[in-house]
């Protein structure tokens, strides 16, 4: 079974760089006031969805793994 994710972006923080969607443009999209969402809430774990986290400058964006709840982006500490 694949691993399956929650990805999220907190538009209070989004500034609407893009490199999400340049990064992943499968995965992510800007709505018309530049603000970034995931195209599918949940999801099928991909490298390009956490390159685009680890790419957001603000780092706006959180990944969840599906199945425990655990984070996977930004990693706990």
């Amino acid at each position: 079974m694949t691993e399956r994710w929650r990805v999220a972006v907190d538009r209070g923080v989004c500034i609407g760089s893009g490199l999400c969607a340049g990064t992943a443009p499968e995965r992510f999209r800007l709505d018309a006031a530049r603000q970034s969402h995931p195209v599918e809430p949940e999801a099928e774990a991909a490298d390009g969805v956490l390159a685009a986290a680890e790419g957001c400058p603000v780092e706006a964006i959180t990944i969840t793994a599906l199945e425990t709840g655990e984070a996977v982006f930004p990693p706990e500490e």
